[in-house]
């Protein structure tokens, strides 16, 4: 049965209305997980022979263990926000004579062909090979790779138990963020017990038992928690809360747009994906931490870079999903007489308002030297007067269905992706890293801000101009923008 749903999955994929994108798309992730898997095979390699070579004292596989912990709760934490239950090619099955049990062990079964599932078993795997050539016993480095393999595999589990309790995955983050912050000022040794931990299943191999047992019941629990829900009527139905009203009074003396601006602040606050865009967006206001990771940070292109992210991260993450966030209601709005300029202006201030924010937010970076606030400043403005506009044009050509009700988990949905926003990043990005590192190096740092400075002043006053080409590309995306919000492929 589990072959004939996969079976059903492929002819799917090759008879659906945007074949050619799919394929693009499975191509482009298949580039990408082969260069992590080069970087996960290397990265055993330089485990090993690093620390053999500049490490004499040490064990590597001691070492490896005592980070396995570190990397189990990185592992927890990416499966959590990207990876999803494959509930939507499970409902149709749910009308047929198809024993309940099956579908669901499917749908576990199938949570382990994600990449994020297996793609660290090739660290694991090529390390193991490693150290059985380098004379470690064979049942003990098996025992070791079977019972870590296993305790990862058990994210899955629990990315489907708390995956809708976002309260607890908050208190569970924040338990991390302090364990991860009492390790580092070492008032733990919470290294040295991981180390003890995995380490014990290449001393004790019989304690591989463990994460079997874990392993089992977890599936077990899995099972029982998904079958109490499993109705097209109620666990893979979106859920309905009591209507609420609200209304922010001052927006509705700016017309049009202050109410499309109500509107927009309104979907933020109440949504699923949007108040994960809120967080995101605050969490781009500390991506110029990077700066002190790496010396390449450091060069000013890079920082022209970063700074674009510290002080646009909400326009990057809210201007190009419009009007995707308008997608369930969109072919309403193309009924009434909706004035598609004010629509877009007031998606534009609301990027501009936050955007502002963000740069009086990044003060802080003052403390690592008014150089690189200075930086961020002018990357903001550069968004206020120039990126808001492009990021709202890319956002034309961006026809990816969105549903407010559920947390988005789809990392290069098919549907996003299209040639004409990717020739936009030129001028989003590219452009303004470009001008100021040269004018940096040519004229100095005061040349290198003023020339971004100008540059987002310039946009700014051409606004008008601008926004009436983004219209016309609206306008001419409209039809195909409905046809895809309406299909369901």
């Amino acid at each position: 049965m589990f072959l004939k749903f996969l079976r059903l999955e492929i002819k799917s994929f090759f008879r659906g209305s945007s074949v050619g994108i799919n394929l693009a798309m499975k191509i482009f992730r298949f580039m990408g997980i082969l260069y992590f898997t080069g970087c996960l095979v290397g990265g055993a390699f330089l485990a090993f022979f690093y620390v053999t070579k500049e490490m004499p004292g040490e064990d590597p596989l001691k070492l490896v263990s005592r980070f396995l912990l570190a990397a189990w709760a990185i592992d927890l934490i990416c499966k959590y926000i990207w990876q999803e239950m494959p509930t939507q090619n499970i409902k149709p099955f749910l009308t047929l004579n198809i024993p309940k049990k099956t579908l669901i062990n499917y749908m576990l079964s199938k949570t382990f062909l994600s990449a994020f599932s297996w793609l660290n078993s090739f660290f694991l795997i090529t390390f193991s090979i490693i150290c059985l050539f380098n004379g470690y016993g064979f049942f003990g480095i098996l025992s070791w790779l079977i019972g870590i393999s296993l305790l990862f595999y058990l994210n899955n589990f629990i990315n489907i138990l708390f995956n809708s309790k976002e309260t607890v995955v908050i208190i569970i983050g924040c338990v991390f963020a302090a364990l991860g912050a009492l390790t580092y000022y070492k008032v733990i040794p919470l290294l040295s017990y991981s180390e003890s931990f995995f380490y014990a299943f290449y001393n004790k191999p019989y304690l591989v038992i463990l994460p079997v047992i874990l392993f089992v019941g977890l599936w077990w629990i899995c099972f029982r928690y998904i079958r109490k829900e499993f109705y097209l009527d109620q666990g893979l139905e979106a859920k309905k809360d009591v209507g609420k009203t609200e209304n922010i009074a001052f927006l509705n003396k700016y017309g049009a747009i202050g109410s499309f601006i109500n509107n927009d602040i309104k979907m933020l606050r109440r949504n699923k994906v949007t108040k994960g865009i809120l967080l995101g967006s605050f969490m781009f206001l500390f991506y110029g931490l990077l700066m002190f990771t790496s010396p390449i940070y450091k060069t000013p292109t890079m920082m022209m870079f970063m700074g674009l992210f510290v002080t646009g991260g909400f326009q990057f993450m809210f201007g190009q999903r419009v009007p995707a966030f308008d997608s369930s209601y969109y072919s309403l709005m193309m009924t009434l007489n909706v004035p598609y300029k004010e629509y877009l202006k007031a998606k534009w201030w609301l990027m501009n308002i936050v955007t502002a924010v963000s740069m009086l937010l990044a003060l802080f970076y003052v403390y690592f030297g008014w150089e690189m606030y200075i930086t961020f400043f002018a990357a903001g403005l550069y968004n206020i007067g120039v990126n808001s506009q492009f990021t709202l044009w890319s956002g034309a050509f961006n026809k990816a269905q969105i549903d407010l009700n559920s947390k988005e988990k789809r990392i290069g949905q098919k549907t996003s992706f299209n040639f004409k926003a990717l020739l936009l990043l030129i001028p989003k990005m590219f452009l303004p890293m470009v001008v100021f590192g040269l004018t940096k190096y040519l004229f100095g740092m005061t040349a290198g801000v003023m020339s971004i400075a100008i540059l987002g002043l310039i946009g700014f006053l051409f606004r008008e101009k601008i926004f009436d080409t983004i219209v016309k590309h609206y306008k001419r995306e409209k039809y195909s923008t409905l046809d895809a919000f309406k299909s369901k492929d």
